[in-house]
Parts: structure tokens; C-alpha cells; sequence
């Protein structure tokens, strides 16, 4: 497979998760296990372009397929893309466990629908679990990085 544009190869037992693989075969541990059970969204990455929770794929079902983790997200030169940077400057995070995870599923979302609704970014955040923030400014983060603003409204 390819994961953030690099050539990666290993033997795997059947069983092995793709989030097992990324962690501990590749040591790229910024993609999180919380739930095992593919409900908290902590474990979420990029397979062919779609979002997936890496909890619920084998990593022999992605052999040829190109995954990005959260490692990916950045510049080389580590300058943060558009989405890491807005979680940054509207404190879209507290602990940062589930933070991964919600990049990831943002950057699918925004690719998908470049100018969604505070509503449509709720909806889409429905598989990922945040038990720190509430989400108002996950979702605020979200939308500035979509060049939009909250309406005064909803952000008190």
C-alpha cells in the first residue's frame, strides 16, 4: 500500500486491523484506538480517497490502496494545512485524543462539500466522538476552514 505517498510493505496475520498495521507496523501513531468497535471515529484515515475507521478494516484489505493518516495532513515543512490550522485557532480541540480522527473526517467532508452548513458538519461528525469540547468549536473550526463563519446565532 501507499500512506502519505510512501511505498509501505509488511506481512500481516489475517486478523490484523489496518489500525494495528498504521500504529505498530508503520509507528505512525497519530491515527488513535478508542472504541475497537468502530463507534468513537478516533481511528478515522483516508482509503482511496473515502473516509474509513481504521478499527474496521483488515490491513490485507488495503494492500494496493492508498491511505493518508493524520502524519499526512501537514507539509513536509510541517506548516499545518488549512483545517489543522483553524482546529488551532478556534481551540477546536482540549485532550487532542479524538482531534486526529475529526481532521481526517473534515478533510473528507470539505473535499466532498467545500461549503457545508453548520448543520451538515454536525451531521457528518455523527461517528466521531468528542468527550471534551461539545463541539461547537470543532464544528466552528470546520467552517472557518471552509472560509465560512458560524452565524452569530448559533455561536452563542
Amino acid at each position: 500500500m501507499t500512506v502519505n505517498g510512501r511505498n509501505v510493505s509488511g506481512e500481516v496475520e489475517g486478523r490484523t486491523l489496518l489500525v494495528e498495521f498504521l500504529r505498530e507496523g508503520l509507528h505512525l501513531t497519530g491515527t488513535h484506538v478508542g472504541c475497537d468497535t468502530s463507534q468513537c471515529g478516533a481511528c478515522t484515515v483516508h482509503v482511496d480517497g473515502m473516509q474509513v475507521k481504521a478499527c474496521s478494516m483488515f490491513a490485507a484489505e488495503a494492500d494496493g490502496a492508498q491511505v493518508a493518516t493524520i502524519e499526512g495532513v501537514a507539509a513536509n515543512d510541517g506548516t499545518l494545512s488549512a483545517i489543522q490550522q483553524a482546529f488551532q485557532d478556534h481551540h477546536g480541540l482540549q485532550c487532542g485524543f479524538c482531534t486526529p480522527g475529526m481532521v481526517m473526517a473534515a478533510a473528507s467532508l470539505l473535499k466532498a462539500n467545500p461549503k457545508p452548513t453548520e448543520h451538515e458538519v454536525r451531521e457528518h461528525l455523527e461517528g466521531n466522538i468528542c468527550r471534551c469540547t461539545g463541539y461547537h468549536n470543532i464544528v466552528k473550526a470546520i467552517m472557518a476552514a471552509s472560509g465560512q463563519e458560524m452565524p452569530a446565532l448559533a455561536a452563542e
